[in-house]
């Protein structure tokens, strides 16, 4: 079963700040924002979710990574994540629809500034993903 280890919000741009719960709605977030409307946010961008695990082996590859750091609203272990994919945490329920394509702003999390090192296209399944919402609800991190 998978787990949410991280929520982040932010007035737009990176870093996203970590908060302990947040309700989402059908465009994402509560008080969460993109500063670049144009390739961040809306209904089928509404919410960018990264594995743990990814998390882990950039950091372990030397990458000045990170939580929030990439932008993304959730940190999550254990879901099996490809476009399709539906999930839940909490109340909540998301389908995968798109890889989240790495941009300049990011590059701070990457050594030499490759933000490329999570482009789907460059290193399949190595990536932030796009989910449009299915169920809306509240998330909160264990205690």
């Amino acid at each position: 079963m998978g787990e949410l280890l991280g929520i982040f919000i932010s007035n737009g741009g990176v870093p996203k700040l970590a908060i302990d719960s947040v309700q989402i709605g059908i465009n994402g977030l509560d008080g969460d924002n993109q500063n670049d409307k144009k390739h961040h946010g809306g209904i089928l961008r509404a919410v960018c979710v990264l594995e743990n695990k990814l998390l882990t082996k950039l950091q372990q590859e030397g990458h000045p990574i990170g939580p929030g750091t990439t932008g993304e609203n959730l940190l999550v272990s254990g879901f099996n994540l490809e476009i399709g994919s539906i999930f839940s945490i909490g109340e909540v329920e998301l389908e995968v629809v798109s890889a989240a394509s790495p941009c300049k702003t990011i590059s701070e999390s990457f050594t030499n500034s490759d933000f490329s090192r999570i482009s789907h296209k460059k290193f399949p399944g190595e990536t932030r993903w796009y989910c449009r919402v299915i169920k809306t609800g509240m998330v909160k991190i264990s205690s």
